[in-house]
């Protein structure tokens, strides 16, 4: 069974989903459970209402089969196979599954031609998080000053960062910033990335949708985020409405986590050290 015990208090989440002030609807989808460790949100695309479908089977199809997965296997125990958290595992096998029910929904359907999602997971287990995601919706990390993104988007306009061809103020501004080169549902196959990374006390963790980094600064972001972060309600709430202040041109999607203590498996100190001997 997954060790809920572990994870009881240690993280602070919440989720909020707006349509913005240009979009007649919302197309985000987002998911949260503190209880499991687990935090789920997708932009989804294509059609009229596909990409709303597409968000919201992929937030709960995997947020289904992962909660499934894990009462089975726990998202700590270290893979055999791999020597990863099960969790790599689980997600990868998992979103592919999403994956299939997407595509083929839209090759069944003439309503969902063509839909499709991004999609940043995060698993939370024994003081780690496992990180996948599949396009450019992004999962952030605010540890004291520091503020980064620990995901690496899929999309036409980093790969020409990646390559030297532009700098990432000019792709900030491209009329191609949005066109993505791996995305759930388009394809019959598709590969998440996926990373585990450690986890400290007083971490702060945002996924959010395209609909706030292209609106709003990092380092405006990242103010926000110390500025409230004693009320995750707030600090959400701010990122939405500075969005919508600098036009809302899409729908904006926010899951900030806080991690307000440390979330070890009981044991693990042990299973460690023979995963290791092993």
């Amino acid at each position: 069974m997954i060790e809920t015990n572990s994870l009881k208090g240690a993280l602070e989440i919440v989720v909020r989903t707006d349509p913005g002030l240009v979009r007649a609807k919302n197309e985000d989808s987002v998911f949260a459970d503190a209880s499991h460790g687990l935090a789920i949100l997708a932009d989804g695309m294509g059609g009229y209402n596909a990409g709303e479908v597409a968000s919201r089977m992929a937030t709960t199809l995997l947020a289904t089969r992962l909660e499934a997965a894990f009462a089975a296997t726990a998202a700590h125990e270290t893979d055999r196979v791999t020597g990863q958290p099960f969790a790599s595992r689980c997600l990868a096998e998992q979103i592919e599954a999403v994956n299939s029910a997407i595509y083929n929904a839209s090759e069944h359907d003439a309503k969902f031609v063509g839909m499709g999602t991004t999609l940043v997971a995060a698993v939370f287990c024994d003081d780690k998080v496992v990180v996948a995601h599949v396009g450019d919706s992004r999962l952030y990390r605010l540890r004291g000053e520091e503020f980064m993104a620990i995901t690496h988007d899929h999309s036409f306009l980093q790969e020409q960062i990646d390559h030297g061809r532009i700098s990432a103020e000019e792709a900030r501004y491209s009329l191609k910033r949005n066109l993505l080169t791996r995305a759930i549902g388009v394809d019959y196959q598709v590969e998440a990335e996926i990373h585990v990374h450690s986890v400290r006390p007083g971490d702060v963790y945002l996924l959010c949708s395209d609909g706030l980094y292209d609106m709003v600064d990092e380092a405006e972001i990242q103010h926000a985020l110390e500025m409230f972060g004693a009320n995750l309600e707030l600090s959400a709430m701010q990122l939405i409405q500075m969005a919508n202040d600098n036009g809302g041109d899409d729908n904006i999607s926010v899951v900030v986590v806080k991690v307000l203590r440390e979330f070890p498996v009981a044991g693990g100190g042990l299973s460690k050290f023979w995963s290791w001997l092993n």
